[in-house]
């Protein structure tokens, strides 16, 4: 799969060099994450769109990577958004924004079958709020980094791993089901 690891993607990274090595050096997913992959019995790829610039980015990739350096049944690669505007614009937040970052889950023969981001679900529709849409940027950052250090990666993890699981109960699934749950 084209795109970089993440040793790779902080290692061309101009901006939060630092950052990115630090998150990811705290970043570890709990053996259950491997497990509830494994027990999907298939190989999964995740592909991530993100740019170093992005504070989303900083807080979110290295735990997706932790995730898949837990499991042996996923891998990762990163691509940066700027490079792959079609591709960011097939994934578009809200239908309108180029919100990043983006894990696209890849089955083992490299076709998409979900997508997640740009940040986790209870983070998002706060995000969306009309309190937050009124805070200055800064302030809205601020609160954006305490849900992330408070949350210490939990929602990303889950959410990615449950994609995962929802993804290969509807591949296990006799045919007629997986019409209907299209």
């Amino acid at each position: 799969m084209a795109g970089l690891s993440y040793d790779e993607f902080v290692f061309v990274a101009k901006e939060n060099v630092d950052l990115l090595a630090t998150m990811r050096s705290r970043a570890t997913a709990r053996p259950e994450y491997a497990e509830r992959v494994a027990a999907t019995g298939r190989r999964w790829h995740l592909l991530v769109m993100t740019e170093d610039w992005c504070g989303d980015g900083v807080n979110i990739v290295p735990w997706v990577d932790a995730l898949a350096a837990s499991s042996p049944d996923i891998d990762i690669r990163i691509i940066r958004r700027d490079e792959h505007l079609e591709l960011m614009d097939a994934h578009l937040t809200n239908g309108r924004s180029r919100s990043i970052p983006i894990v696209l889950l890849l089955d083992d023969s490299y076709v998409e079958r979900a997508w997640w981001g740009p940040r986790p679900l209870d983070l998002q529709r706060w995000f969306m709020t009309d309190e937050a849409q009124a805070m200055d940027k800064s302030a809205r950052f601020k609160e954006l980094r305490r849900f992330y250090a408070r949350d210490r990666g939990r929602s990303i993890l889950e959410e990615i791993t449950a994609m995962v699981e929802r993804v290969a109960a509807q591949l296990d699934a006799p045919p007629a089901a997986r019409k209907a749950a299209v």
